[in-house]
């Protein structure tokens, strides 16, 4: 990884956060992307560079727009030289029965989820090839190759980001350039906290009773994942050892979708 150019998106906080730290760690220079407290951002841009003595930016770009996630990988190669390593990783949830989900969430969602992916994708992959390497991970879900009720929409994005990164790798399987998606089932981290408020309203349950009757009641180990085994295995396919690996959706579930 040393001195690979890794852009994460929404990664000032949860998961992206932790692959930061886990990239940064092996070397790579980061670009930081999501929504936060500006000194908090600025903070964790200096703790990143400071701890692993890599170069570390920031780009606000908002998900939703497909102008400002190719300006955000413009301002990648730009600031850091290079973009070697995408991890598409930018969501957002919202949970409701189909009937009455509000559509401007639904469009959200599509657009933060799938869309985001796509216009990122779309403008990285020319520079990748230009310099004849590359790694795109789309940090998908459980929920890209199963379901559950009340998540119409970021299930729909999620299968839709599946089924993107096969046509990805595909397209590019005779570059050196890979795509892969890694389905983590809940991990711990501000979204899922979210999801668990909002599911406590549906559901009428007191918090820890949705922990273990809903959230972790399809994960056989009884556990969240945690953010330093998604980040570890993003890191592991983001290394040349892993260059014959493309196309997969990984598992990351404790076993949820191997009922």
């Amino acid at each position: 990884m040393k001195n690979r150019v890794v852009l994460i998106t929404g990664s000032t906080s949860g998961i992206g956060l932790g692959m930061a730290h886990a990239f940064a760690r092996e070397g790579a220079h980061v670009m930081l992307h999501g929504l936060g407290d500006p000194a908090e951002i600025e903070q964790q841009q200096l703790s990143l560079a400071e701890t692993y003595g890599v170069t570390v930016g920031y780009h606000s770009a908002d998900a939703r727009v497909a102008t400002e996630m190719t300006e955000l990988v413009a301002a990648t190669e730009v600031q850091l030289g290079s973009l070697d390593i995408l991890i598409n990783n930018a969501g957002v949830q919202f949970v409701s029965p189909v009937e009455d989900f509000p559509e401007e969430r639904w469009t959200q969602i599509q657009d933060v989820i799938i869309g985001a992916t796509f216009h990122a994708t779309k403008a990285a992959i020319p520079g990748m090839k230009q310099r004849g390497w590359g790694r795109i991970i789309n940090l998908v879900s459980a929920h890209g190759l199963v379901a559950s009720p009340f998540k119409s929409a970021y299930v729909a994005a999620k299968h839709a980001q599946v089924g993107f990164t096969k046509s990805v790798a595909l397209e590019l399987a005779e570059t050196s350039i890979t795509c892969n998606a890694i389905c983590p089932g809940y991990v711990l981290t501000p979204l899922v906290e979210a999801q668990i408020e909002a599911q406590a309203k549906v559901h009428d349950m007191p918090r820890e009773r949705v922990i273990k009757e809903v959230i972790l009641a399809a994960q056989p180990t009884k556990r969240f994942i945690t953010v330093e085994e998604v980040a570890a295995l993003a890191v592991y396919l983001s290394g040349d050892q892993a260059g014959s690996i493309t196309g997969a959706s990984i598992p990351i579930d404790g076993g949820w979708t191997a009922r």
